[in-house]
């Protein structure tokens, strides 16, 4: 399991700009939060730092955003997307998960604009490229796809690797749902294809972030 931030690293967070994710702090502040996946640091100059979809979850909750009565607290850990299939997973549809979802997805929207080199925001950047399954999977939950639950006959969807290079594989039992999830992934910036399993027939999407 993934340490929650320290006492400092979460101060750096919470005063990180409201809109772009900007930090500052001290060198040995920013490469700490950089290893832990929490920033990264822009690759043009002046090189600044800003926070990732990860830190922007985290920062969601260091601002201390107030939770309904009888909602347990938002965790301050790492934000964790629902690939599907997870054994412990917090329920998707409460309150405290939707907004989590939300503001990961305008941290990846905002980290899209900064990295890629013309700014677009409707294709992925190079963080999805190293984390396709989570990236995929995060588009399709906060789009308000549901993610599977444990067990092979859950209904839901399960994002998967594949052994091709940037791609992985969206597998959902029911036929509409995985129409569904298509033309979403697509709209977000993924070029998608129709599969069949070749020994059961079941039908999957292959998933690759579009390049232009």
């Amino acid at each position: 399991m993934t340490r929650p931030p320290t006492a400092a690293q979460r101060r750096v967070i919470d005063a990180a700009d409201p809109v772009t994710g900007r930090l500052r702090g001290t060198e040995a502040q920013l490469a700490a939060l950089v290893k832990r996946g929490l920033a990264f640091r822009h690759p043009r100059p002046p090189h600044d730092h800003f926070l990732t979809p990860e830190g922007h979850r985290v920062r969601q909750g260091v601002t201390g955003t107030p939770e309904p009565a009888g909602e347990a607290p938002a965790s301050t850990g790492v934000f964790a997307a629902r690939v599907g299939g997870e054994e412990t997973a917090p329920e998707t549809g409460r309150p405290v998960r939707l907004r989590e979802v939300h503001s990961a997805w305008q941290g990846l929207l905002e980290l899209r604009r900064m990295t890629n080199p013309d700014g677009a925001v409707d294709r992925p950047c190079g963080w999805e490229r190293k984390h396709l399954a989570e990236a995929a999977a995060l588009a399709l939950e906060a789009a308000g796809h549901r993610p599977a639950g444990p067990g092979p006959g859950a209904s839901g969807y399960r994002v998967r690797t594949t052994p091709q290079p940037e791609a992985v594989a969206v597998h959902e039992p029911d036929g509409e749902a995985l129409r569904a999830c298509a033309a979403t992934l697509e709209g977000a910036g993924w070029q998608v294809s129709d599969h069949r399993e070749p020994r059961t027939g079941n039908r999957y999407l292959l998933a690759s972030p579009r390049r232009a």
